[in-house]
């Protein structure tokens, strides 16, 4: 042999193939023949911490971003309750429209509760069952006709 040092033998236990263009694995360190290079091929033990898949949303075929250890199912999932853009995520998140007309209540109902006299909408805790009427309930505490 004109070239003994040329080349290295692949580190899969059965090819051991003398392999004069040998391939490192950038993940287990790994000398391997064009064959055994991927991740599957030679059972890499450390193809996790460089086999990284990103999740697709499945109604906007949006990438949604994991964080490490962060299952993809719970990253999808608040995706389509907050940023998804396509149409059944949109409508579900309408379903909380009605919004409180009282001053500092920021919350928001399904239906519309309506005061009779003033005809502002409330929500439940903010009522004019609870509170009274902002323009009926008057400074003693008792209602006003």
């Amino acid at each position: 042999m004109e070239f003994p040092d040329l080349g290295a033998h692949c580190s899969e236990p059965s090819c051991q193939r003398l392999d004069f263009l040998p391939l490192k694995c950038d993940a287990c360190s790994g000398i391997f023949c064009a064959d055994h290079v991927a991740y599957a091929q030679h059972h890499c033990g450390s193809a996790y911490q460089k086999d990284i898949q990103v999740p697709v949303c499945p109604l906007c075929n949006v990438p949604v971003p994991v964080a490490r250890g962060e299952p993809p199912d719970r990253a999808v999932g608040e995706h389509i309750d907050r940023d998804c853009r396509s149409d059944p995520a949109q409508q579900k998140r309408k379903i909380f429209t009605n919004k409180c007309e009282r001053s500092g209540c920021r919350q928001r109902e399904m239906m519309k509760l309506t005061c009779e006299r003033c005809g502002r909408n409330f929500c439940i805790m903010s009522s004019p069952l609870h509170w009274g009427c902002l323009h009926v309930w008057g400074q003693g505490g008792s209602w006003e006709e």
